[in-house]
């Protein structure tokens, strides 16, 4: 029996492709890739409705890296499309190549056995940057895999693939998609009886433009940053303050950020516990139910004495009296920190409140 290493994102476009397969006989394993941009757990569900198995691989730190300094650059945001799909290619390569006989990264049931090719659900001209027919030749020239990587959607109008030359896949039974629109995808979906499915290219958040202008400050003030650093970008307010007594790397003054963080909700707080390194400091409401503020600063420590502090909220607060831009000592760092998270309690506004400050360090 034929069998394939299908690239799972989650969406629907991946789904139709395996079905597709499916249809022939061909034996399906899902592939999903977890990053600090993305997970596996739409994946996970496709895989279940599919009946197939599915491989998890966490790759955060190799796709961070790539995104820092992407070959081809960026998209409309900050996604390295072509860079990404051809890091992930890659990796399934490696997986058909040489089968380990457990891979470490599959949950549940081991997925073991040879591949006879890799497929995806990439449409041609559905995203114009990475998949047009010259990305989709670079892609899979880059990952090594020419001849056995087969986009069962578009198949009809790109290369014919070693395994359809030889009949193991049966090319007229494929697909000639082109373009955005997404009529016969949805027609599909009727004939197949699909009940749910996400819209394509929805899990990545590098697509989102707000995260990205967050991504590009964060890599911009702190190049060397880490995946704790972003996931600190996904749960709350967001403000970067410089330490007026810091100099950068050519003895300039105001070299150091500090990253502040406000918690939005219950749910972003206890995320910022999660996240919290050595180092950090932390201030939350001490009487009453509010933000918690995360404060953190690369290769500079404040050194602080854990303590509580009142002060009085304000009815309104306007950010640009706060002179954010304007360089700032560690304790009016902190004291601002203390004011955004008093604040953002909307019962404490007009109040004397009382606030907890205390560092990781402690």
């Amino acid at each position: 029996m034929t069998k394939a290493l299908i690239l799972l994102s989650g969406g629907l476009d991946s789904m139709l492709a395996a079905r597709l397969l499916m249809e022939q006989g061909v034996e399906v394993t899902g592939l999903s890739f977890k990053s600090y941009f993305f997970g596996t757990a739409k994946a996970k569900k496709v895989a279940e409705r599919l009946g197939v198995k599915l491989i998890e691989m966490d790759f955060s730190e190799e796709h961070l890296a790539m995104v820092k300094n992407p070959q081809y650059g960026y998209g409309k945001n900050m996604n390295p499309c072509v860079d990404c799909h051809a890091l992930m290619l890659g990796k399934a390569r490696e997986i058909i190549e040489n089968p380990p006989l457990n891979l470490p990264f599959t949950k549940g049931e081991n997925v073991n056995g040879e591949y006879d090719f890799v497929a995806t659900g990439e449409v041609l001209g559905e995203r114009p940057m990475s998949q047009n027919p010259e990305a989709l030749r670079l892609v899979e020239k880059i990952a090594g895999l020419k001849g056995r990587l087969i986009r069962p959607l578009s198949a009809r109008l790109l290369d014919e693939s070693d395994l359809e030359k030889t009949g193991r896949v049966d090319r007229s039974r494929l697909l000639d998609l082109n373009g955005r629109g997404r009529k016969r995808q949805l027609a599909m979906v009727k004939k197949y009886g699909i009940k749910e499915y996400s819209s394509p290219g929805g899990g990545c958040i590098l697509t989102d433009p707000v995260f990205s202008e967050k991504l590009m400050k964060l890599m911009e003030y702190w190049p060397e940053c880490s995946g704790n650093d972003i996931e600190l970008l996904k749960h709350g307010r967001i403000y970067w303050l410089t330490l007026k007594t810091s100099k950068d790397a050519k003895g300039r003054q105001g070299g150091s950020r500090a990253l502040v963080v406000v918690g939005r909700d219950q749910q972003d707080n206890e995320n910022l516990l999660r996240f919290v390194q050595t180092g950090d400091i932390l201030i939350n409401m001490a009487e009453a139910a509010g933000p918690t503020s995360l404060i953190r600063i690369k290769n500079y420590e404040l050194k602080i004495t854990n303590e509580t502090r009142e002060i009085k909220v304000p009815q309104e607060l306007k950010m640009s009296e706060l002179k954010m831009d304007e360089g700032k000592n560690g304790e009016e760092i902190i004291s601002l920190a203390a004011l955004l998270a008093s604040y953002y309690a909307t019962k404490a506004r007009g109040r004397k409140v009382k606030l907890e400050v205390r560092s990781k360090n402690l």
